[in-house]
């Protein structure tokens, strides 16, 4: 009997050792760079890495990343000057960009379509509004010598705060445990195919069992008064983060989404001199999808789109000799 055990042990080791040399091989699973809070408190992703970001079981996007000197996946170094003509993209995850081959971002897009113009894409997942004004205010000397400055805003997500600290649900991503585990590959396969997600949904269960639930508490509609209160909150906060860090209007540009943008906010916009860019009639005109199939984040196409109003943008705005 206890020869079978050993022979089981044995066999069921090796065939774990195969299983994550096939996912190695084949990159059937996404690599994790490391991020870390830098000596000024921005954080960001760790310089000089590079590694692939791997979608869905059956490799549904497949991208290779490059995370800059300065910390975030680009194409290229940032070294702003007052002798070349510079454009920043400062943004969540649809700025970095990790669903597209970083040497075809949205920024090189750009660049492919402007004479003399360098792009520089600040994109991290997860950042908010108040992560991005604190990124520009402690990098101030280097976005003074970015000639504009395009900031993506998703009202329903980015407003929630009105004043930055960081955000320990992701360093803590960070631990000497989480890092370990991520070596082991098969492991990553496992959970991001959703095998472990019946485990901790029957977890989550048994420590709540005897205990209000309150999600099913809450109706499924809100009310409009309540609606009305959410939206001027994030108004009040998008308020307290430009009056804390400073916002330099006629360098800044606010990249948004009308269709998800209540007419309150963008009366509030109006009325205060933000300028925006709006991507949501572009989108809609398209009669090919502008998102990837299995999320929201822009594909190729909507880069493109994203890519061409910018350089309208700049055109009509700067130089009507920038485009090609």
């Amino acid at each position: 009997m206890k020869q079978l055990f050993f022979k089981i042990a044995i066999y069921a080791f090796l065939i774990l050792l195969v299983l994550e040399g096939i996912i190695r091989i084949f990159h059937l699973t996404k690599d994790y760079p490391a991020r870390y809070v830098d000596r000024l408190g921005v954080e960001k992703w760790v310089p000089d890495q590079e590694g692939y970001s791997v979608t869905g079981i059956r490799r549904q996007n497949f991208s290779k990343y490059n995370i800059n000197d300065f910390g975030y996946n680009s194409y290229r170094e940032f070294k702003p000057t007052n002798d070349k003509f510079e454009i920043a993209l400062v943004g969540d995850s649809f700025v970095e960009g990790f669903h597209q081959h970083y040497y075809n971002s949205t920024g090189k897009k750009i660049e492919n379509l402007l004479h003399g113009i360098e792009v520089y894409e600040f994109g991290y997942a997860g950042y908010d509004f108040a992560d991005e004004l604190h990124l520009i205010h402690k990098y101030q000397a280097t976005f003074d010598l970015i000639d504009h400055v395009f900031i993506g805003l998703k009202f329903e997500n980015d407003l929630h705060r009105g004043e930055y600290n960081i955000v320990p649900d992701r360093i803590k991503l960070e631990s000497p445990m989480y890092r370990s585990l991520r070596k082991i590959k098969l492991l990553v396969y496992l959970q991001n195919i959703g095998a472990f997600s019946a485990a901790r949904e029957l977890t989550r269960t048994l420590l709540s069992f005897g205990q209000d639930n309150p999600d099913a508490a809450i109706i499924e509609t809100e009310s409009k008064e309540s609606k009305k209160q959410r939206y001027l909150s994030y108004i009040s906060n998008f308020e307290s983060l430009v009056n804390t860090y400073g916002y330099n209007k006629k360098r800044y540009t606010l990249l948004i989404n009308k269709t998800h943008t209540p007419m309150v906010f963008l009366t509030y916009l109006d009325l205060h001199g933000f300028t925006y860019l709006d991507f949501s009639e572009s989108f809609q005109k398209s009669v090919r999808p502008t998102t990837l199939i299995y999320d929201m984040h822009w594909n190729d196409h909507g880069r493109d789109i994203i890519a061409q109003l910018i350089s309208q943008y700049l055109q009509s705005e700067f130089n009507d000799n920038l485009l090609k």
